[in-house]
């Protein structure tokens, strides 16, 4: 059907690029109006996690901050170091979310705005050791501990996290026996790559999708990212709108024009400094631009 659809000149909405992903969830995925759809049947998996996040979402508060900060993180991840998408062999999406969760509950929402999240988040992720641990929100598993989850404290300071084991059990009790079915309770949790634990179902990896190679390559982009972003944060602040704006340059070139068929708007550009202001590189930047050493 929606094969016919791409090929109707005369359709109300322009379908491209239909195509089928043969994915631990299976989806149907085109551009409808150039805005990716995915399209998924008896999936309850899907919208428990939604309700999970949903739900730490507004206990978090602070004018969504927890989804802003997501919306940031993806877009870095997606278009400035090509690291995600689970059927590609990356970080999927509820992989990338329990992550920067792990981040608000490490540090208990002690952020002042979505760029702090990032640079906790890579400032983190970059030196966490993959090798040896499993990511979970309860702290680093060890992977010679499984099957059995013994988790290490996630703070070495004792400090108090964010979310408490009342709030996580609930939540597990609510959402996880959906995402598994009872065939898939008994599983154990079996170890690959970049191994993140699912808050909702211990025995789940979320991070199964992701291949050898792209491991490197996840690891390599978390350190550069943090690096060049430690970088911004450290410039003098006439040269601050500059390097943020090549920091998601990418971002920037795909979104910055304004143009949105979901919510048309053309104001967007105002928020990106145009050359005329910064026609000159910054020294610092100058100075710090070798990417490879």
């Amino acid at each position: 059907m929606l094969e016919n659809e791409e090929k109707n000149e005369h359709a109300e909405f322009r379908v491209k690029e239909v195509q089928y992903i043969q994915a631990e969830v299976k989806i149907i995925r085109c551009l409808v109006e150039n805005i990716v759809v995915d399209i998924a049947f008896n999936q309850l998996g899907g919208l428990c996690t939604l309700c999970f996040l949903e739900e730490v979402d507004r206990m978090i508060n602070r004018n969504h901050l927890f989804k802003r900060s997501l919306i940031l993180i993806k877009a870095w991840c997606y278009y400035e170091s090509r690291i995600l998408g689970g059927h590609h062999g990356l970080i999927s999406t509820y992989a990338l979310a329990t992550l920067v969760l792990c981040i608000f509950n490490v540090f208990n929402n002690s952020f002042a705005g979505p760029l702090e999240v990032l640079y906790r988040f890579l400032e983190l992720f970059s030196k966490f050791d993959w090798d040896n641990f499993c990511l979970s929100l309860w702290g680093p598993v060890p992977i010679i501990s499984l099957p059995d989850v013994m988790a290490e404290p996630p703070r070495k300071d004792g400090g108090v996290l964010l979310l408490s084991k009342l709030f996580l059990d609930g939540c597990s009790s609510r959402y996880g026996f959906f995402l598994g079915g009872q065939e898939n309770q008994g599983q154990p949790f079996v170890s690959k790559h970049f191994n993140v634990i699912d808050p909702l179902r211990v025995n789940n990896n979320l991070g199964c999708s992701v291949s050898k190679g792209n491991f490197f390559r996840i690891r390599s982009a978390f350190a550069f990212g943090a690096k060049r972003l430690a970088r911004l944060l450290d410039c003098p602040n006439e040269d601050l709108y500059y390097e943020v704006n090549q920091f998601f340059m990418n971002t920037w070139d795909r979104h910055g024009s304004g143009a949105r068929p979901d919510a048309p708007r053309n104001d967007l550009w105002r928020l990106r400094l145009s050359n005329r202001d910064h026609q000159h590189e910054p020294e610092n930047l100058q100075n710090n631009s070798g990417l490879g050493g």
